[in-house]
């Protein structure tokens, strides 16, 4: 049987309808943050009550779902050229056209709303329509693109319906839930299903893994951004891609858990930007030949392959050849646990991370280290800071590091770890710096990166 990995199609639901599957050939230090004590957004503490019965009734739910629920267009201008003096200096007639549609979640009576960043992405308008057919012209306050998740709001005179976000940690395996959404632009629809899979990592082959909530109620194309909800109509999870060999549903659907998308709009909200820790590992889960590679003694855990330096885990005591098998309260079998679960993190947050070293299992408390990332958009990579034993080891001075590939085309590369050096032939030390050079670029202008390859190669790259 063929593996079913290279069966997976992820279809994102929104306007262009299909998600690139994201690529990675090592895992690395692991994003994490933390939920506020105060919400603007009516969270409720949902127990996770099994549901005994078949006929469960859906009715309350839904009919206060398609009210919360709006259908969310993506209007963006493009430039069509008249003559060949245009064509080749960028001018020609302006045009407005929708290029894509999804659905989103009201979070609040004042007209904040949540959706999935693929389907506001690029917008130079955006229109969003009520349940009750009213439409508004929507702004953008913030984003996530890696999580997937955008912050978009309305203004109205009157209070809007909106729901209450559950606690996505306590949803069951085998629980009802419901699906609301805009899906092939048929508004306001409801499909149930149950809970099929918790932390599920929808591309093993990703540097940046996700964790989501599978569910197998049908989600199709326009349900991007909406609403997955439990029988009591409270928010656990934003539905965002589908896998399918068609673009359409056949059984598995995901939506990014309620409390990873709630933190992420209250650090827009109160930051921004969003707040990302890291543990400061670098490892990943555990099958039968990493088990028998490193002559392990569990099936299950997050192995620690190396511990960054300057970071909580390193302060902590953490090793390499140590098994994360719990942290907090939650078990960790597998990456996407603990990247599920940190993504409700905060820096400077305090987590129990218990670990097996030599068959001895301890815990000690760790605490979570800022992440910071910036993309260099030409050519397509995502960088971070560059510990000094890190530079050491590359035989460079300075630099920073390259996290992950952003563009497709790059993901084929092992690219992860490698080091930067220069921009444009001026010395980069920090994030910062990279941030200023491109800053006072011209997009269309070609740029030029100085790359330290791991095994001490240099080499300057310009990219058109």
């Amino acid at each position: 049987m063929k593996k079913f990995a290279s069966l997976l199609v992820v279809a994102i639901l929104g306007g262009t309808i299909t998600l690139g599957a994201y690529k990675f050939l090592e895992e690395d230090p692991i994003p994490a943050t933390t939920t506020t004590t105060t919400s603007n957004f009516n969270p409720v503490n949902y127990n996770g009550t099994p549901i005994t019965s078949t006929n469960a009734d859906f009715t309350e739910a839904a009919d206060r779902t398609v009210h919360a629920v709006v259908h969310v267009k993506n209007v963006q201008i493009s430039r069509r050229p008249r003559t060949m003096q245009d064509f080749f200096n960028g001018g020609g007639e302006l045009r407005k056209g929708l290029v894509g549609a999804g659905s989103g979640v009201i979070i609040s009576a004042d007209g904040y709303i949540v959706t999935n960043n693929h389907v506001i992405d690029g917008a130079a308008e955006l229109e969003v329509s009520l349940n009750d057919n009213r439409t508004f012209k929507a702004e953008v306050i913030g984003s996530d693109p890696k999580a997937d998740i955008a912050l978009i709001k309305i203004d109205t005179e009157d209070d809007l319906p909106y729901l209450p976000f559950g606690d996505s940690d306590n949803v069951r395996l085998g629980e009802w839930v419901l699906a609301v959404g805009n899906p092939f632009n048929l508004t306001s629809t409801v499909t149930a299903g149950i809970i099929s899979a918790k932390a599920r990592d929808i591309n093993e082959y990703d540097s940046n893994p996700q964790s989501f909530i599978q569910t197998d109620a049908a989600i199709n194309p326009g349900n991007s951004g909406g609403a997955l909800v439990n029988i009591n109509g409270e928010l656990i999870g934003i539905n965002t891609a589908i896998t399918s060999q068609t673009g359409s549903y056949v059984g598995y659907a995901f939506a990014v858990p309620s409390n990873n998308a709630r933190k992420i709009v209250e650090d827009i909200l109160e930051y921004g930007d969003v707040q990302r820790g890291i543990l400061g590992i670098r490892g990943g889960g555990i099958n039968a030949n990493t088990a028998s590679q490193y002559d392990l003694e569990v099936s299950e855990g997050v192995y620690v392959g190396a511990v960054n330096p300057d970071t909580g885990a390193a302060e902590a005591g953490l090793e390499e050849g140590d098994v994360i098998v719990k942290i907090d309260d939650v078990k960790i079998t597998k990456f996407s646990d603990l990247t599920g679960y940190l993504g409700a993190k905060r820096p400077n947050d305090i987590v129990e991370v218990s670990f097996i070293r030599n068959g001895e299992t301890s815990t000690v408390p760790v605490k979570l280290t800022k992440f910071t990332t910036f993309v260099i958009e030409k050519p397509g990579l995502e960088i971070r800071e560059a510990s000094k034993e890190v530079l050491k080891e590359n035989g460079v001075k300075n630099g920073v590091m390259i996290s992950r590939a952003t563009n497709e085309q790059l993901q084929r590369y092992n690219l992860s770890g490698i080091i930067i050096t220069a921009i444009d032939d001026q010395n980069v030390n920090s994030v910062e710096d990279v941030k200023r050079i491109i800053s006072e670029k011209d997009s269309r202008e070609p740029i030029s990166i100085n790359f330290a390859s791991k095994d001490g190669e240099s080499k300057q790259i310009i990219f058109n």
